[in-house]
């Protein structure tokens, strides 16, 4: 089981990696053309609004309610699986077709409510007004996106349980080359060039959408959707995702309140959040998405096969391999974020002031990043067992939280103290996530687990030794031309790598540690 899972993680991270350095290049060609402007704050929050459904209706709440059902029609009643498909690709996409319909139409209403500060002051003839009109007219091209990524996540999903997930973690990368593209061709040519991006989120989403038909179809899983709300399966998936669409969206309803009050805060918050944030989301899709991809399957087959033993282990090895790669990335992230910003951001429209204000929640969003990597493996805990009720509950209480630490963080510290309220209550999120299934008899970090943890700890103190030690100063990085600046920045994560590497091996970690 263990190489198994091991082999499906490395796949899965492959073809994330090719996804998530694109996506990098998108952000370097996007901060180039706009920088940290008002049209990047736009474009920003009218692609970050359809991104937010689609935790919701795709990869998030229903993937973590789908995957589970599927499983169970498949090794208990497998010539029940494509009448399932059908009626979930028909009752999914009714549902997702008039939410759809409803932001395209009325996306006044939706950038009034998620950008509160830019519609006032349209209201008012102040200098956002603008911000206001133009975030109206790009969502109407990029809401069309949940549409397209909701059939996409589901294609994703069913391949998933049968083995292939090369094919799912390696579509955003159309996604993508689409912006890019768009980016490079198609904005240069227009007055706002903000709806040169919005066209090539729509065209991502199109060709993300068409890409998984031939694997559906060589699978034999390509069914005519049927609309049945009714079917058994349904109900359970409808009954399972209700609940799960707080307990696993937690993080990016949080995202979604520091654009809320981020619309009121000085032009460009928007756009340094956005750009350490996608930081962030590198080490995070890379390891801990990945990893949780792989497990969900896994545990939901022990759990469906009543084996309680297996079912501890996986959830062991899921938490051992999120701390090996995330507690290093999380200290990096900290500890490099304004050079790796001026490496990668810096030039065009992007300039130093960008980098300094962006490193600064990039810092606060990295000292959160192994709580959500912990949430991404805890939280399939639950659902593998087809228990959304419990998650959902400590979603809630770490989403008011986060409202009480932006009150409290971003009066002093403006758009950092909102990274600071989403790191900490993710904290809280994955706190309260291992207490439930410690609390169940579940799972619970045994002795072993806790030394493992504790050696990372000190090799990890021992890489920003190192790091610290050999990093220039800023007025240095920032004198340095681009070569200069990337090689120093190898270098670095180099020399940081090598010295995690090293310290792991001289404290006695092992092959064996990393096995279920």
């Amino acid at each position: 089981m263990t190489k198994k899972l091991v082999r499906s993680g490395l796949i899965v991270s492959a073809m994330t990696f090719v996804s998530r350095i694109l996506g990098l290049v998108r952000d370097v060609v996007i901060a180039n053309l706009m920088g940290a402007g008002n049209g990047a704050d736009v474009f920003f929050l009218a692609n970050k609004i359809p991104n937010f459904l689609r935790r919701l209706f795709a990869e998030g709440a229903f993937a973590q309610a789908f995957v589970p059902v599927l499983t169970e029609y498949q090794q208990q009643k497998p010539t029940q699986v494509k009448g399932l498909l059908a009626a979930v690709g028909g009752s999914l996409g009714l549902l997702v077709t008039i939410v759809t319909i409803i932001g395209v139409v009325g996306s006044p209403l939706v950038i009034a409510l998620f950008a509160s500060g830019w519609f006032i002051d349209w209201l008012n003839d102040g200098a956002n007004g603008e911000k206001y009109e133009l975030a109206s007219l790009l969502l109407k091209l990029t809401f069309p996106y949940l549409w397209f990524i909701s059939f996409t996540a589901l294609a994703g999903s069913i391949l998933n349980t049968l083995g292939r997930f090369a094919v799912s973690a390696f579509t955003p990368v159309f996604l993508n080359i689409a912006i890019i593209v768009a980016a490079l061709l198609v904005s240069p040519n227009l007055e706002n060039p903000e709806i040169g991006l919005a066209i090539g989120v729509f065209a991502g989403g199109l060709i993300q959408f068409l890409f998984q038909i031939p694997f559906l179809y060589q699978q034999k899983m390509l069914v005519k959707p049927t609309i049945n709300f009714s079917h058994p399966g349904v109900v359970k998936i409808k009954t399972l995702m209700i609940p799960a669409l707080f307990g696993v969206s937690v993080s990016q309803i949080n995202l979604l309140f520091d654009t809320i009050i981020a619309s009121f805060l000085m032009s460009g918050s928007i756009s340094w959040l956005y750009y350490s944030d996608r930081l962030l989301e590198f080490p995070l899709g890379l390891f801990g998405i990945a990893i949780a991809t792989v497990i969900l399957p896994a545990l939901s087959r022990e759990h469906s096969s009543n084996d309680p033993a297996t079912f501890a282990r996986t959830m062991n090895w899921g938490v051992k391999m999120v701390c090996l790669l995330g507690m290093p990335a999380m200290a990096g992230l900290v500890v490099l974020a304004q050079p790796m910003l001026m490496v990668l951001f810096m030039r065009g429209e992007f300039s130093l002031n960008d980098s300094a204000m962006a490193s600064s929640s990039l810092m606060a969003y990295g000292s959160g990043l192994l709580s959500f990597m912990l949430v991404k493996v805890l939280a399939p805990g639950y659902y593998a067992r087809q228990d959304t009720k419990t998650p959902v509950r400590y979603g809630i209480m770490a989403m008011l939280s986060n409202m009480v630490f932006n009150i409290v963080f971003a009066i002093p510290y403006g758009y950092v103290g909102l990274a600071i309220a989403t790191s900490l209550s993710a904290l809280l999120n994955a706190s309260l996530l291992y207490i439930g299934l410690h609390k169940q008899g579940v799972f619970t970090l045994q002795k072993k687990t806790l030394m493992f943890i504790g050696k990372l700890i000190v090799a990890v103190g021992l890489m920003l030794a190192v790091i610290s030690y050999l990093s220039p100063s800023i007025e240095q990085w920032a004198n340095m031309n681009f070569a200069t600046r990337l090689t120093e920045l190898m270098l670095l994560i180099g020399a940081g790598a090598g010295s995690y590497l090293i310290g792991i091996l001289l404290l006695g970690v092992r092959r064996v540690d990393f096995k279920a």
